[in-house]
């Protein structure tokens, strides 16, 4: 049950008062114990005597009579209308009906939106047998901070333009989600093969060896430099298909958890403050922050050995 915002009794004070009264206790008397007027209470008393303890629950404020509505025939060519992917505006010029009218009704029987011609595909997920299997590889565009926004101080005049922007580049394994991040200036292929080189060294420092990484389409993976950095490590470079993200799921979730998590959690008054509190939160995530498709384990608990240098 919903009680609306000023309700003043409950349904347990309602069969309280009604226990009262029936108990000999007079309209007043009982209406004043629950700080309630002598008009709620007789209404509360009457509605028990005519419904029983269902008597007791609020009664939705719908009218029985709604002369105005549409008619129902009326609401039922519409709807069939909609059905055949007709527009309200459309609907309504056939009919030679307000808008609004026609908007109400296919509001009324949730029809507001057209459904997709096509269902959304289903969804399939997977997980690599051991960790290195696949590493997950993507970045985040995240503009550079000068100082506390509006958002947080409130003045609009006080704001910062063309500060710029910075690259979140994320490396995730597959099977353990085990993450790898850093901030760099820019996604350029140069910079995303060093970040590759420097992930894949971080990992086979707690024993993972990569076998393969899959990426997106983007500029700085199909570079020279980033087939050059999957060459020399002997990893097969995979690509997902073009503009499918959800191809790249585990990146794209890290991507929203570091965005809720770290990114924009508090209001960081430079983008250094920003970066120096990554490390932090990754040491979390890795090590402590449970993660439900791991049975709420840490990442780590799936690596064959883990260290944390200093």
């Amino acid at each position: 049950m919903k009680l609306h915002g000023n309700a003043r009794t409950t349904v347990k004070t309602r069969y309280e008062l009604v226990r009262m009264v029936e108990g000999g206790a007079t309209l007043g008397v009982a209406a004043d114990a629950l700080g309630v007027s002598r008009h709620t209470a007789a209404k509360w008393v009457r509605r028990y005597r005519e419904g029983g303890p269902d008597g007791l629950f609020d009664r939705p404020s719908r009218p029985k009579r709604c002369p105005h509505q549409t008619p129902s025939r009326r609401a039922l060519e519409i709807v069939a209308l909609r059905q055949r992917r007709l527009t309200s505006r459309q609907i309504a010029h056939q009919f030679g009906m307000p808008h609004s009218t026609v908007c109400a009704v296919l509001r009324r029987v949730g029809l507001s939106q057209l459904p997709p011609l096509q269902s959304p595909p289903p969804v399939v997920r997977y997980e690599r047998q051991a960790p290195g299997d696949l590493l997950h590889l993507d970045t985040k565009k995240l503009g550079r901070i000068s100082g506390v926004g509006h958002r947080i101080h409130g003045d609009r005049r006080r704001c910062s333009r063309g500060v710029g922007w910075e690259f979140a580049h994320v490396c995730i394994d597959d099977h353990s989600r085990v993450a790898y991040v850093e901030v760099l200036p820019d996604e350029k292929g140069a910079t995303t093969a060093a970040f590759f080189e420097r992930a894949l060294a971080w990992f086979a420092e707690r024993g993972v060896k990569t076998q393969r990484v899959l990426t997106d389409n983007g500029s700085g993976y199909l570079s020279r430099d980033f087939a050059a950095a999957c060459r020399d490590a002997q990893v097969r470079h995979l690509k997902t298909r073009p503009y499918t993200p959800r191809t790249n799921g585990k990146a794209e979730r890290l991507i929203q958890t570091l965005l809720r998590e770290w990114a924009y959690v508090r209001p960081y008054v430079s983008s250094r403050r920003r970066t120096a509190a990554l490390s932090a939160y990754l040491r979390r995530y890795n090590e402590r922050r449970p993660h439900a498709s791991l049975g709420y384990a840490p990442p780590v608990s799936r690596l064959p050995r883990w260290q944390q240098p200093a």
